[in-house]
């Protein structure tokens, strides 16, 4: 049976009608991707205010490993709020933050005393990873890449790469942020080859800490593993390693940003392990709580411990809601079927899309890791021009017909793709076939234009 039952046009009557409240209610800014309002959620499937069934393709934006309302974690939430609701870590200790650290230290990469300090929301993850960095070294600068994305703070918006979407207006922007190339293979310049082209970033990333800032100011290179908003591009095995072999003989921080590929997104509890890599600090968030608000850096003891006390935490941060959410999604997460499962979700999204892109020419690549998988449109594949208007189209298309599908990529021309991971086989078929007629749609239109 399918998943997707419409009762309405999309939007139906009820969603135009909570919709244009929230609108009258709040800035444009705090935009959209769809115009729909949802009442009730389980696995992949959402139910909208007008009773209309859709598939989920976006998950909370990488938030929703273990699915829509997983009974686990709901039971866990709901015992936690007869009991405490808040108190504030800052105030005193409960269970719950304990035991999140405590499993947080013991699942993270590394086999050194580590230590976690629980927060709200990805940026605030990467904020504190790098005021730990600089309280540990003494040191001002940070280094990150083109095309990455690591939150909306004013700090964090300095690292963050396109401009004209996130930091437009903005400014001024924290300083002492180097930006570099980042080895996006299908993008890299023509007559190279992938080989030489990662050389090429690997010596740019080189002369910089001669040309632009000395390893002795250094704070930490803070690097997504797998590139999220940037185009699911998973950083090249050497370039990584790399990365990780100057931040040990600097002294520098390496902080890897696992706010959206980590936690079994790319079909191992974290994407650096299929690097063999271990990181000095780690980043979580999204879906280390199954939607509910935590984020969280894990690392070594020593440089955890590297700033004054008191000078980490925040009012809401490690809320015993949030907690009880993380230590079930975690148990769940870290099941070694479940992480089969996630494997088994990507290798089914990438061989539909090759399917597709055999035969539409709008998809220039297919590419990600795991069950984090993108494709990128382009108008023509030779010279690869973006086609950012037709990917708008598409999601429009998809939405039609009852399937959420987010966009990514420095040039907004690419469909992630990053359904609940409890999505069973039936429901990514269904899927990406809605994905298959918009494509068709959206491609036919194209052609009727030139």
């Amino acid at each position: 049976m399918p998943t997707i039952k419409l009762v309405t046009e999309l939007p139906g009557p009820r969603s135009r009608e909570l919709v244009a409240r929230r609108e009258a209610a709040t800035p444009r800014g705090a935009a959209k991707l769809t115009p729909v309002a949802i009442v009730k959620a389980e696995g992949a499937a959402l139910t909208d205010a007008d009773g209309n069934v859709l598939l989920d393709f976006a998950g909370g934006i990488g938030a929703l490993a273990v699915g829509h309302c997983p009974p686990n974690v709901v039971s866990a939430v709901q015992r936690q709020a007869a009991d405490l609701i808040h108190l504030c870590a800052i105030v005193g200790t409960y269970e719950p933050y304990v035991e999140a650290a405590e499993l947080l230290n013991q699942v993270t990469p590394g086999d050194f005393p580590k230590k976690t300090v629980l927060l709200n929301s990805g940026a605030e993850g990467i904020e504190t990873a790098v005021k730990i960095a600089r309280a540990y070294t003494g040191r001002p600068a940070v280094i990150v890449f083109e095309g990455a994305y690591h939150g909306r703070t004013n700090l964090t918006l300095a690292m963050t790469s396109k401009y004209g979407l996130f930091k437009k207006g903005f400014g001024p922007f924290a300083p002492e942020i180097y930006r570099l190339p980042f080895p996006n293979l299908y993008r890299r310049p023509a007559g190279m080859s992938e080989d030489e082209y990662v050389d090429d970033c690997i010596a740019r990333l080189e002369n910089a800490l001669v040309a632009q800032v000395d390893p002795s100011a250094v704070a930490a290179i803070v690097v997504e593993t797998v590139q999220g908003e940037g185009g699911f591009i998973p950083a090249p095995p050497r370039f990584l390693r790399r990365i990780r072999e100057l931040c040990t003989q600097h002294g520098i921080v390496y902080v890897a940003d696992e706010v959206q590929c980590g936690f079994g997104r790319t079909g191992r509890l974290f994407a650096v392990e299929h690097y063999g890599l271990v990181p000095d600090l780690i980043v979580t968030a999204k879906s280390l709580a199954a939607g509910m608000p935590l984020a969280a850096v894990t690392g070594r003891a020593d440089i955890m411990d590297g700033p004054h006390p008191g000078g980490l935490g925040g009012t809401y941060s490690g809320n015993p809601l949030a907690c009880v959410a993380a230590i079930e999604a975690i148990k769940t997460i870290s099941d070694p079927a479940f992480l089969t499962r996630a494997s088994e979700v990507g290798a089914r999204i990438r061989q539909h899309l090759l399917d597709l892109q055999a035969e539409i020419p709008l998809i220039g690549d297919v590419r990600g890791l795991g069950a984090m998988m993108l494709m990128e449109l382009v108008k023509d594949r030779a010279a690869r021009t973006p086609a950012a208007d037709e990917t708008l189209a598409l999601t429009q298309a998809a939405f039609r017909r009852g399937l959420i599908a987010i966009r990514a990529g420095l040039y907004s021309n690419g469909i992630r793709f990053l359904p609940p991971l409890n999505i069973t086989d039936d429901q990514i078929d269904e899927g990406m076939a809605v994905i298959g007629e918009a494509l068709r749609e959206v491609e036919s239109a194209r052609r009727a234009a030139v």
